[in-house]
């Protein structure tokens, strides 16, 4: 088993690569479970003496979209800011967001409306600050944890 830490557009990833068998890697990013196709020479080897101060594997070369879970909305897919991230308390779809970078906010303000089980939840920011990025949009699926929103 190996463990890396990631941070993708400020969001941070906790990834552990359990097991590697037949070309298929049994992946862990951030509590969610993900079977990746591995292109390359990776090998259940390779996964020894796990370290959490090596330098992550280096991505397999060609087809880019090897993982087979349907989960891949979970990765922020705009912006990246310095700040305090605000996270998504739950899954759901982003139906409105309502500042954009460079505004300032106050704690407490809605930043955006996040649907989950067909109810509108607020997502207020955390502290008072200003929006260093806007890591979705309007319509994007997000899982638990997805950075939303940064404010510094």
């Amino acid at each position: 088993m190996r463990k890396y830490s990631y941070t993708i557009n400020g969001a941070a990833y906790d990834v552990r690569i359990d097991s590697i068998q037949n070309g298929v890697a049994k992946v862990n990013v951030n509590g969610l479970d993900f079977d990746v196709q591995i292109h390359g020479n990776l090998c259940e080897e390779d996964l020894t003496a796990p370290s959490a101060q090596e330098a992550p594997l280096n991505p397999p070369s060609g087809d880019t979209n090897s993982a087979t879970h349907t989960h891949a909305e979970a990765l922020p897919q705009r912006g990246s800011g310095e700040g305090a991230p605000i996270l998504a308390p739950l899954p759901g779809v982003i139906t409105k967001i309502l500042v954009s970078a460079g505004q300032k906010v106050k704690k407490g303000d809605t930043v955006l409306v996040l649907e989950a089980m067909k109810m509108e939840n607020n997502i207020q920011a955390e502290h008072d600050g200003t929006v260093t990025a806007v890591c979705c949009k309007a319509g994007d699926s997000v899982m638990e944890g997805t950075t939303l929103v940064t404010i510094q």
